[in-house]
């Protein structure tokens, strides 16, 4: 007698377990699977609070410096107050209350989104595009105007060949740009592009 304990063949055991083999009830994922990850609310939240705080601060600053003056810095680029009526960049004047619509309910579809976010830089995006349109929010909700949501979102940045635009316009551009980019790197895991 070896002392060894013997297999269900009735030969004497190795000791070794075959490469690969997992013990019974432990499981693992199954190849090929997707990887999950938890959501990063933390950090979309936190880019969308920056984004609102930025932009409203920004805003005080254009109300309070340039209602009487319009400030040129370089080439076309000039710093000007207006009241935007209407849906980002100046366009749609008249329009506040829809547009506003449409905003709440683009912000209810992102926070949906949300929990897809496993990704930093899709939590980046998110957070991007929820922050910009907040701040407009809060411009149409706060600033006087007439009707529902009907108050003026101030914009400031002008090029004078470019619709008037403010830095919650802009976080909402960077962002849909950053979510398509990140969406075409999850359609192609491998970095290449599509054939």
């Amino acid at each position: 007698m070896t002392g060894k304990p013997l297999t269900a063949d009735g030969e004497p055991s190795t000791g070794a377990e075959p490469a690969g083999a997992e013990a019974p009830g432990q499981g693992g994922t199954a190849p090929g699977a997707p990887a999950r990850g938890r959501p990063r609310w933390a950090l979309l939240f936190s880019v969308a609070a920056v984004v609102v705080a930025l932009d409203q601060l920004t805003k005080w600053w254009a109300v309070e410096t340039l209602d009487t003056r319009t400030i040129h810095l370089v080439w076309t680029l000039q710093l000007r107050l207006t009241l935007n009526h209407g849906s980002a960049f100046s366009l749609a004047d008249g329009r506040g209350a829809l547009i506003s619509l449409l905003a709440l309910v683009i912000v209810a579809v992102l926070l949906r989104s949300g929990r897809y976010a496993i990704r930093p830089g899709m939590a980046v995006a998110i957070g991007l595009v929820l922050g910009g349109a907040v701040g407009n929010l809060l411009d149409r909700g706060f600033r006087p105007g007439s009707g529902f949501l009907g108050g003026g979102v101030v914009d400031f940045i002008d090029f004078q060949w470019w619709p008037v635009f403010n830095l919650a316009d802009s976080a909402i551009v960077t962002g849909a740009i950053l979510l398509f980019m990140a969406s075409w790197r999850e359609d192609d895991p491998g970095g290449r592009r599509p054939t």
